[in-house]
């Protein structure tokens, strides 16, 4: 399953570089079963969003170690891809942009001719082939039609997916310059929260050879992160609830509301998935969808 990362400290701007590299189940040490694509997603000091990404593994990949390590943002989104179909290359790599926000996304969606056809000409905002993007492109529209609130176009177009769509996993990380938004629907995959708003002393760990790790960067920066896993020992790592929307402001005043009150219309299993499944091994706290009996004749696409 691919992994998400995303971080905000608020207004100020840091490295994840802890996160990213160092932390024991870092994003690189995650990309080593999820071999197929490694994006990093910032912005710069004016606001404007700055993607890197490579259709290879973190771990292979020198320029993302390089990324991680200097990169400054206030906010980081972050996705090391495990193909669940589409081809592995740049075009479907996370993370997207759209209208200056940066978007990423694990599970499987299906019904993309249904989606393509709900798009009609927003469809164009799409470049490649995963239902991950074209996802973000029904984000987007939902989010220029209440406004340019993005809370309100994430809760839109997720309900319209839930209702209208095969659905496996929809988990996905989107943010902009100072902020950032999460959601975990429905309960198949985890999205953990790490909210470090007092920090508890540096970030640090201690390797089995004896090393230490350190963060002196985010030691004093109160920040907010979400991540497929667990990304250290913390005990302050909590999973976002099913159909929970997560937005965190420039204050980093966090709030949780739930957009989504029920399952799938149509629910995916796991073994209806075909080659995909190999792509969607669980995180802890994961369980599986239950069979979908009715498939919409929809075509499985590449997601996440």
């Amino acid at each position: 399953m691919c992994r998400l990362f995303g971080l905000t400290a608020g207004h100020r701007r840091v490295r994840a570089t802890f996160w990213l590299l160092d932390a024991p189940d870092s994003l690189t040490a995650q990309s080593h079963a999820n071999p197929d694509g490694t994006g990093l997603g910032t912005f710069d000091e004016l606001g404007r969003p700055v993607v890197e990404k490579q259709a290879l593994a973190a771990y292979h990949d020198a320029d993302f170690a390089g990324e991680a390590r200097d990169r400054t943002s206030a906010t980081f989104v972050a996705h090391v891809r495990h193909s669940s179909g589409a081809a592995v290359r740049l075009e479907n790599t996370h993370p997207f942009e759209m209208e200056g926000r940066l978007f990423a996304h694990n599970g499987v969606v299906e019904g993309m001719e249904v989606l393509e056809r709900h798009l009609g000409d927003d469809l164009r905002r799409v470049r490649g082939e995963t239902d991950s993007e074209r996802l973000f492109a029904l984000v987007t529209r939902e989010t220029e039609a209440a406004d340019g609130d993005v809370g309100a176009g994430l809760a839109s177009a997720l309900r319209w997916v839930a209702a209208e769509l095969p659905v496996y996993a929809v988990n996905v990380v989107l943010t902009t310059p100072g902020r950032l938004w999460a959601v975990r629907y429905p309960a198949t995959h985890a999205l953990w929260v790490l909210e470090r708003h007092e920090p508890q002393g540096r970030l640090d760990h201690r390797s089995t050879a004896g090393t230490r790790v350190v963060s002196h960067d985010l030691s004093d920066a109160p920040s907010v992160v979400v991540a497929s896993e667990r990304l250290d020992d913390d005990d302050r790592w909590r999973l976002l609830a099913p159909g929970v929307l997560l937005a965190v402001d420039e204050r980093l005043a966090v709030t949780e509301r739930l957009v989504v009150d029920s399952e799938p219309r149509h629910p995916l299993h796991l073994d209806d998935l075909g080659a995909a499944a190999a792509s969607q091994r669980p995180t802890g706290g994961a369980r599986h969808g239950a069979r979908n009996g009715a498939r919409n004749g929809a075509r499985p696409v590449g997601g996440a």
